[in-house]
């Protein structure tokens, strides 16, 4: 998705990597060190997360740091495509799903979700040298690209769009670029991030975005509530203390807007 090495995730897990917990971050993050909590998510998602060579970086994965830090913890990431989260959740493979997922009330049916920690909107990426396309309202009759599992695809849909739903957001920029597809449907601040590193020499966002209507949060098994008490305090002590607010701010170059 952006001008760093991808590797498109498999539908099941293939990637395990254990981060150590921020040393002095939390008084209790020197007690529990050898409690790992494994955080799933889908690497193709720049600024949320992304791989950069042997390394998952993003907003998502220094959010999940931090998070575990507050609960003295070990983070432990499993890299997996986007539609077997929630069944990975689901079975006990992770403990938690942080990788920009959309708390949409069908999800809600099957996971808990955290308070909320972004919220974004979605947008039409096209080539520059496409006029045709100037938006949503374009879209009839078309072929569009979206990550399947994601709002885009139903967006796609609703527009009338012939929607080609793929595994890892990369394989639609590739094919855009190769002119497989005529647009794709993406968030909104994955494709200014794209836009930024490189991508904005031959694609262009088209008309304005659509707000989504559920914001993001990370994910819990259901029934689990003292685990999603942890989890909701320690968002609430980062948002207190200004590491969100710095993380926030080194992702997406502003700061976050308030609540």
């Amino acid at each position: 998705m952006m001008n760093k090495k991808y590797f498109a995730a498999a539908a099941v897990a293939i990637t395990t990597v254990a981060f150590a917990a921020g040393c002095g971050s939390s008084p209790s993050s020197q007690e529990n060190t050898d409690k790992t909590f494994t955080v799933g998510l889908e690497p193709t998602f720049p600024p949320f997360e992304f791989a950069d060579n042997d390394n998952f970086k993003g907003f998502d994965i220094d959010f999940a740091q931090a998070i575990c830090d507050k609960m003295g913890v070990k983070l432990e990431i499993k890299n997996m495509g986007f539609d077997a989260l929630i069944p990975a959740l689901k079975s006990g493979q992770i403990d938690m799903i942080a990788s920009g997922m959309d708390a949409t009330p069908e999800r809600s049916k099957q996971v808990a979700f955290t308070k909320p920690y972004f919220h974004d909107g979605y947008v039409v990426v096209v080539r520059k040298d496409n006029p045709a396309i100037q938006g949503f309202e374009s879209l009839a009759g078309k072929t569009v690209g979206s990550q399947v599992g994601t709002q885009g695809v139903d967006l796609g849909q609703a527009a009338g769009a012939k929607v080609k739903q793929y595994d890892a957001n990369s394989q639609g920029w590739m094919e855009l670029n190769n002119k497989t597809c005529d647009a794709v449907i993406i968030n909104k601040s994955v494709a200014l991030y794209y836009l930024q590193q490189g991508g904005n020499k031959d694609l262009k966002i088209a008309g304005k975005a659509k707000l989504a209507p559920d914001p993001v949060a990370l994910a819990l098994q259901k029934g689990n509530d003292a685990q999603l008490a942890k989890v909701n305090k320690a968002i609430d002590d980062l948002k207190a203390d200004g590491t969100y607010a710095k993380l926030y701010k080194k992702w997406f170059g502003t700061e976050p807007p308030k609540e």
